[in-house]
C-alpha cells in the first residue's frame, strides 16, 4: 500500500540540485534545438518553446504511480458498487443510448477495464492532485511527451552533458503501451495491429493525414520489437472482408489499438467496419470503450460519497490526493455563490478545458451567470480549486531566439498501460499564460527527466 503521507519533494527542487555547469549546458543546447526537438510534436503555441524538460526524482515518480493506480483501482470499485455492466453505468452517468461508440452494453465492468489510464495531476502546496482521470486507450499526448524527453536525452549524451550524473528520461510510455497491447489481448508474434485515428478530430496536425502518419512512422519500428506488425491509418478506411475480419492497409487485422475518442469520433463507414467486426468477435481492441465510462468526473464525487466504506489508509488517499467533488444540483447552489474562489464547476463528461469555470478567475455575476447556466445543462461537477504550484522553467521565444526564466504553472500527467507506469506528460505554462494547462490555450508538451 501506498504511503497516504508521502513527503513531496518541492517543485523544482531536483532542477535546482544538478550541478550549475550542467544545467546552463542543458538550457543553452535546448534553446539552440528547439526545432529540431519539437518537430512534428503538437502545440498551438506561435511564441514559445521550452529549452529543457522537467526534472522530478524518481522516488517521487514512482510514488505518485502508486497513488495514481490505487486511485483508479478506487474509481473502478466505486463504478461496480453502483452497476453491474457497461449498460447499468452509462444509465446511471445519464449518458444517451449510442453517444458512446463502440460499446457493449452488457459487457461486465471488470478489472481489465483498467488498462490504459492518465490521471491529470497539479502540484498544488508541494502535494499532487489529481483533478481529472483520463481511462481509455485513446490518451493524448504520449507520443509527443516520449519523443520530446528522448530528443533533449540524445542532445545531452551527444555533448555528454549529463555524463556522470544520476539523470534519465522516464521509462518509455511507447514501449510499455506496445507491451500491455501484446500482453493484454494475448497477441501471438507478429500479429497485424492497426492503429486508427479519426482525422476529423480537433487536434494539431490531424488536418493533414499524410504528413501525420509520416511522423508518427517511427511507432511502426518501435512496435516491431514488442513482436507487433503495426499499420497506422485512419478509421474511416477500415473495411469488412467475407469473414467479418476488420481489412486495414489492404489486409486483414488481429487487433485494434484504438487510438479515437468514443464519443467524439466522426461516423464512417471505417467506423462502422470496426463495430461489426466487434459484434462478429474477429476483433480484440486495446481498450474496450466502457473504459471511457470510468473517466467520467462524476467518479471523483462517488469516491466521497463513498468514504466510510474505504480502509484508512484508501481514505486518507483520497482526502489527500483527489479534490472534494459533489454533483452539481440545485441544493449546491447556494454553497457555489458563497465560496466562489474557492471552486471549479465543470461538465463530468468533458475534456480539453472545455466548460470548465474557475470561481477565482471571475466575478461574482459572471460566476453566478455561470453557475445557473451549468444547472440548465446538467451534469457538471462542483470541485474544490487547487491553484498549481509555479515552477520556474527555461523557454526560447521563437521569434528573437531569446531565453527566457519564467515562474509557471505546470502539471505532469503519469501514463500507466497495464497497471504498469511508465513515462508521464508534462504540461507546462509559458511566460503570461492563464491558469487553464490545456492543448488549446497554448501549452507546451514535454516528457520528463528523473535524477536517482
Amino acid at each position: 500500500m501506498t504511503d497516504p503521507n508521502y513527503p513531496w519533494p518541492e517543485p523544482g527542487q531536483a532542477w535546482r540540485e544538478l550541478p550549475e555547469t550542467a544545467r546552463t549546458a542543458m538550457v543553452s543546447s535546448g534553446a539552440a534545438a528547439w526545432r529540431e526537438i519539437f518537430y512534428g510534436c503538437a502545440t498551438y503555441n506561435k511564441q514559445w518553446r521550452l529549452a529543457r524538460p522537467p526534472v522530478m526524482p524518481a522516488d517521487a515518480f514512482r510514488e505518485l504511480n502508486e497513488v495514481c493506480d490505487r486511485i483508479a483501482q478506487l474509481i473502478l470499485d466505486a463504478c461496480r458498487r453502483r452497476a453491474r455492466t457497461a449498460g447499468e453505468l452509462r444509465e446511471l452517468l445519464g449518458v444517451p443510448e449510442g453517444a458512446t461508440r463502440l460499446l457493449d452494453e452488457s459487457e461486465e465492468l471488470s478489472e481489465e477495464l483498467l488498462a490504459a489510464y492518465r490521471p491529470d495531476v497539479l502540484i498544488s502546496g508541494g502535494v499532487p492532485r489529481i483533478v481529472e482521470y483520463n481511462i481509455d486507450s485513446s490518451l493524448g499526448g504520449g507520443f509527443d511527451a516520449d519523443t520530446v524527453v528522448r530528443r533533449y536525452a540524445a542532445l545531452y549524451q551527444e555533448r555528454g552533458i549529463l555524463d556522470g550524473l544520476p539523470v534519465r528520461p522516464a521509462p518509455s510510455l511507447l514501449d510499455q503501451r506496445f507491451v500491455a497491447i501484446r500482453d493484454g489481448l494475448s497477441l501471438p508474434d507478429g500479429a497485424r495491429v492497426a492503429l486508427l485515428l479519426d482525422f476529423d478530430a480537433d487536434y494539431p496536425g490531424l488536418e493533414t493525414p499524410d504528413d501525420f502518419i509520416k511522423i508518427l512512422s517511427p511507432l511502426v519500428d518501435q512496435a516491431r520489437r514488442f513482436g507487433i506488425d503495426l499499420v497506422i491509418a485512419p478509421v474511416g478506411t477500415a473495411t469488412l472482408d467475407e469473414a467479418k475480419r476488420l481489412v486495414v492497409g489492404g489486409a486483414p487485422v488481429d487487433a485494434l489499438f484504438r487510438l479515437f475518442v468514443p464519443n467524439r469520433v466522426t461516423p464512417s463507414a471505417g467506423l462502422d467496419a470496426v463495430a461489426g467486426a466487434l459484434d462478429a468477435g474477429t476483433l480484440p481492441m486495446f481498450v474496450s470503450t466502457a473504459a471511457w465510462l470510468l473517466g467520467n468526473k462524476i467518479n471523483f464525487a462517488w469516491l466521497y460519497e463513498d468514504l466510510d466504506l474505504l480502509s484508512a489508509d484508501d481514505q486518507a488517499l483520497v482526502r489527500r490526493y483527489v479534490p472534494h467533488t459533489v454533483a452539481f444540483t440545485a441544493a449546491e447552489l447556494e454553497r457555489a455563490l458563497a465560496d466562489r474562489e474557492n471552486l471549479v464547476v465543470k461538465p463530468a463528461d468533458g475534456s480539453a478545458g472545455h466548460g470548465v469555470l474557475i470561481g477565482r478567475e471571475m466575478g461574482d455575476a459572471e460566476w453566478a451567470e455561470g453557475l445557473r447556466a451549468a444547472l440548465d445543462r446538467g451534469g457538471d461537477i462542483l470541485q474544490r480549486y487547487w491553484p498549481a504550484d509555479r515552477v520556474e522553467m527555461d523557454f526560447v521565444q521563437i521569434e528573437t531566439g531569446e531565453t527566457v526564466n519564467a515562474e509557471v504553472p505546470y502539471s505532469i500527467a503519469p501514463y500507466l498501460f497495464g497497471r504498469t507506469g511508465s513515462g508521464a506528460l508534462a504540461r507546462v505554462g509559458f511566460p503570461g499564460c492563464d491558469e487553464v494547462l490545456n492543448l488549446a490555450r497554448g501549452v507546451l508538451l514535454t516528457g520528463i527527466l528523473l535524477t536517482d
